[in-house]
């Protein structure tokens, strides 16, 4: 090898006395390498200071490397512990993630239109990412094992929380505390309204009212963007619309996301209102923050989702047996944000 050059895949074959296809397999880790044989690859492998390229991991029947990551929000909590729990995991099995950031349909045509010609990666994870017919179709000209995490639309391995038992959870809490107006702050996606995430969350609310015999109030019902100055602005919007129709204000508060929480308690302490003397609130998520402001929330085990997610994917394409649907489990987490009803 020349001098100051970078060493290729076939410098180590050549230094370990293999064919090329074996060095690569031996790097991979990939089935059929004698232990003597792998050992002496990655000996030379370790002194040439070799770095694999993605190119050259894929010789030879070599285990996929890359895997493309299709998040639709990159600034917002639940997509960032998303990815950290995939590629906790991917990163221990040597895989390389390439980052596709969707946001919104034209971001979305985008990925689904150049990656199939580009064919850049062995593998995708969609996280809450709803997926329609035709994007399926462009999906499927990439021949690659495809797995959801967070939420989907289509009929992919799939990790998820069962949102409608989560969203049961926080609004089931308010009512065992003794609540019965009860508002409801709805994250929605402009793009996708219909998304399993908001509507299972809010037939929640309809479904627990109902099953305790109150009658669900549209009045106390705003529907958002998961934006937290959006929330406080709603919060404001149903007690004011409280005061101009003489009605009692609500005395709880069921928020999609801690987040949304985060807004509409904002906007209850501004008016000189005490959480929860005046008005508890519950949210989704147990973001970090919410151990400090004591929020009551459901905890949805975010980089656990992410995590088996990762293995869902790495044990299909190992071919090991491997669930197709996994619903994480959800818990009440309750704080000082909530207490029975003072009128």
């Amino acid at each position: 090898m020349p001098s100051g050059s970078t060493p290729s895949l076939n410098d180590v074959a050549q230094a370990a006395g293999v064919s090329l296809a074996t060095a690569s397999r031996a790097l991979n880790g990939a089935y059929g390498v004698a232990p003597a044989t792998r050992a002496r690859v990655l000996e030379a492998a370790s002194q040439l200071d070799y770095v694999a390229s993605p190119e050259a991991q894929r010789l030879a029947g070599g285990a996929a490397r890359r895997v493309a990551l299709v998040v639709p929000h990159i600034n917002r909590w639940f997509f960032g512990e998303m990815v950290s729990g995939i590629e906790r995991v991917l990163s221990r099995a040597n895989m390389d993630l390439l980052l596709y950031h969707v946001d919104g349909p034209e971001d979305r045509a985008t990925f689904l239109t150049r990656l199939p010609a580009r064919r850049k990666v062995d593998a995708v994870i969609a996280v809450a990412f709803p997926v329609d017919a035709a994007e399926q179709k462009r999906l499927e000209l990439l021949g690659v094992q495809v797995v959801a995490a967070g939420g989907q639309t289509a009929d992919y391995p799939n990790v998820h929380i069962d949102d409608c038992a989560a969203g049961r959870q926080a609004v089931q809490h308010l009512l065992d505390l003794g609540h019965r107006r009860i508002a409801m702050i709805a994250g929605t996606d402009p793009h996708h309204p219909d998304w399993p995430d908001a509507s299972g969350r809010s037939r929640a609310w309809h479904e627990a009212l109902r099953d305790a015999g109150v009658a669900a109030d549209g009045n106390l019902v705003r529907n958002i963007t998961w934006v937290g100055t959006e929330a406080a602005a709603a919060m404001d919007s149903i007690l004011d619309g409280c005061a101009e129709r003489g009605e009692p204000m609500p005395t709880a508060v069921f928020a999609h996301s801690d987040e949304l929480a985060y807004g509409a308690t904002q906007a209850i302490v501004r008016r000189g209102l005490r959480i929860p003397e005046d008005i508890s609130i519950v949210g989704i998520d147990d973001h970090p923050v919410s151990s400090f402001v004591d929020l009551t929330t459901v905890n949805q085990q975010v980089a656990l989702q992410g995590e088996l997610a990762a293995q869902l994917l790495l044990d299909t394409l190992a071919g090991r047996p491997a669930k197709h649907e996994t619903v994480v489990e959800t818990t009440l987490v309750e704080r000082s944000s909530t207490a029975p009803p003072a009128r």
